[in-house]
This record gives C-alpha cells, structure tokens and sequence, in this order.
C-alpha cells in the first residue's frame, strides 16, 4: 500500500520550480497585460486630453490604492483555489473601528492598530470556516461579507466621524517629493507590500506550496504540504491588508462610514483576473496582477476624463474583465483541437 501512494505522489502535479514559474512571469501572460498597459497608456496619452499629467497620476494612483493593497494578498488566496469576498466589508469595518475609537478618544494611531488587529481576526474568523470547518470559501466570505458590513453599518448607523489629526492625513494625501510631482506619499506602504509577497509567492517554499494546492490540494497534502495552515496565513494576510486599506480610506476620505468600500470586493478581484490568474487556482502571478490593477485604473481614468458615463465605463471593465478570462482559456482550447488534429 506504501508503494502505490509513492507512486501516485510521483505522478501527480506538483508545484513548478522558481525558475519556470519566473520565465513564465517575464515571458508570459504576465508580460502581456504589462505590454497592454502601456499600449492602453499610450493611446490615452495621445487621445484624451490632460490624461498625461501629474495630476492625473496622482489621483489615479490614489484612486487604485486600496486594490493595489489588497490584490496583493488577495492573488495568492486566489491561486490556492479559494477567494475572499469579505475584503470590501473589512475595509469599511475597519473605517468604523477606527473613526468609533478616535472618537471615544483614543489616539489616533492606536485606533489604526486596533483596527488592523480586527481585520486579522476576520481573516481568521474565514480561515477556520473554510480549513477546519471545511465550508467553500465562496459562501463563507459571502457570509462575512454581509456580517462585516452589518456590524459597520449598526456601529455608526447614519453618522459619521471627521476631524481626524492633519499629521495623519498628510501621509496619505500628500506627494512624494513636494506638489505638482505625480506619486502619492503612500506608494511607500504599496511597494514594500508587493515586494513582500512577490518574493513570499515566487522565491520562498510558501509560494510553491501555494501553486501547489492549486493545482492539486489533495496532492500537496500527499507530499507533506499542510494546506489548511497555508490557506490560513493566507485568509489572515487578506483580511489584515484589508483593514489596513481601511485606514487609508478613513484618512484619505477624511470620513469613517459603516458604508465605505461598499463593492471594493469586485475591483479587487476583477484586477486580480485581469491580471492573469486563474480562477480555478494553480496559475498567476504578482506582476501581471499589479499591472492589471493599474490596467483597470488606467482605462476607468482615461474614459472618466473623456466625460464617458459611469455607467460606459462600468461596461467596458466588465468587458476588459470578460475578455481576459475568455481569451486564455480559448487560446488553450484552441491548442488541445490542433494538437489533437496533428
């Protein structure tokens, strides 16, 4: 019996090693979006009017900032095979948290550490549901979505909390290297995030027992990998950086709200696809995600200041989305039909 699960353990689909998975990043679909994005920059560079500037930079970096956060931790709980559509709710629970603390007179910066804590134990909280309890993490994040958002919204009700201190705000809404330059002081915080889980998810044993449950969670579990601890960290890392975007929001916006973020859920996930990983887990990687993020902020920009309605620009990301889905995997249909046929 030892010697037929050896054997099933050598057969089955493992991880690929580092180097593949980088050759696939720089050569692959990831280096398609990143030529997508800066051929959808260029055109509306030329086309619309004002879209090359400074300050159109900034405000579409700020805008995108929360989906360029949680996207980050959001791309490995994706590639595992589950997904986390609380992270919306978390954010704006974690806008009350903050405002209701500072409120109540609490430092500011304690309340910002609370809140993060908070959002860890929800990712917890969705953690044990779909590893010990076993539930599909689509219905549970489903949930906690609402629960999330229904004890924002009772926190505060119809109210909301301003007058945060100006030192704080300044970090998120001032720019890097004085005014009139393009980067929003906070890209700091994006950039040690991304460099984090790019090399977590691409250089380290983690990020091959991600790719590894993906593929085949039975068969990871066969080679030694605990998968429940791995989606674990995993669903605690995207709560976490979720309530940390609820920081921002309350200090960018100026404002803690029980509705904030409503609908955030879907942009993040929308750039994570865009940006090249696949639904059914096993596939992606943080580069093509990040460039998706920006590809999604780009076109929503450009169209916004072509005086495109709302609801065009609505349509045509869920195009965007649609295409990039359908393409890959008719590209791989395509191929499995002539190689059949050779």
């Amino acid at each position: 019996m030892s010697t037929t699960v050896d054997a099933d353990v050598r057969t089955t689909p493992t991880a690929p090693p580092t180097a593949t998975r980088l050759r696939r990043v720089l050569l692959g679909r990831d280096a398609a979006i990143v030529a997508l994005l800066a051929a959808t920059w260029l055109i509306a560079t030329v086309a619309v009017p004002n879209f090359g500037t400074a300050n159109t930079v900034y405000f579409l970096l700020e805008d995108i900032f929360p989906v360029l956060l949680i996207a980050l931790p959001m791309t490995l709980v994706i590639i595992t095979g589950e997904i986390d559509l609380s992270v919306g709710s978390m954010v704006g629970l974690s806008t009350v948290v903050v405002g209701s603390l500072f409120d109540a007179g609490l430092p500011f910066g304690v309340a910002a550490l609370v809140a993060v804590l908070v959002g860890a134990v929800g990712g917890l909280f969705n953690g044990v549901l779909v590893t010990r309890v076993g539930l599909p993490s689509l219905a549970v994040t489903i949930g906690t979505l609402a629960l999330y958002r229904g004890l924002a919204v009772a926190t505060l009700g119809d109210k909301s909390v301003t007058g945060f201190p100006q030192s704080w705000k300044d970090l998120v809404q001032n720019r890097l290297f004085g005014a009139g330059t393009a980067l929003p002081t906070i890209i700091w915080l994006f950039l040690l995030l991304a460099a984090f889980f790019i090399v977590l998810l691409h250089f380290t044993s983690t990020g091959r027992a991600v790719y590894a449950i993906g593929l085949n969670d039975e068969a990871a579990r066969f080679s030694g990998i605990d998968a429940g601890r791995v989606k674990m960290l995993m669903f605690v890392a995207t709560g976490t950086v979720a309530a940390l975007a609820g920081v921002w929001f309350t200090l960018y916006y100026s404002t803690a709200r029980g509705d904030n973020a409503t609908g955030l859920e879907l942009s993040v996930v929308a750039a994570v696809l865009v940006g090249g990983v696949s639904i059914f887990g096993g596939k992606g990687g943080l580069p093509g995600v990040i460039a998706g993020a920006l590809l999604i902020g780009t076109l929503r920009s450009a169209l916004r200041l072509a005086d495109v309605s709302s609801d065009a620009i609505n349509v045509a990301t869920g195009l965007l989305l649609v295409v990039t889905v359908i393409v890959p995997s008719f590209l791989a249909w395509l191929g499995r039909v002539t190689h059949r046929g050779s």
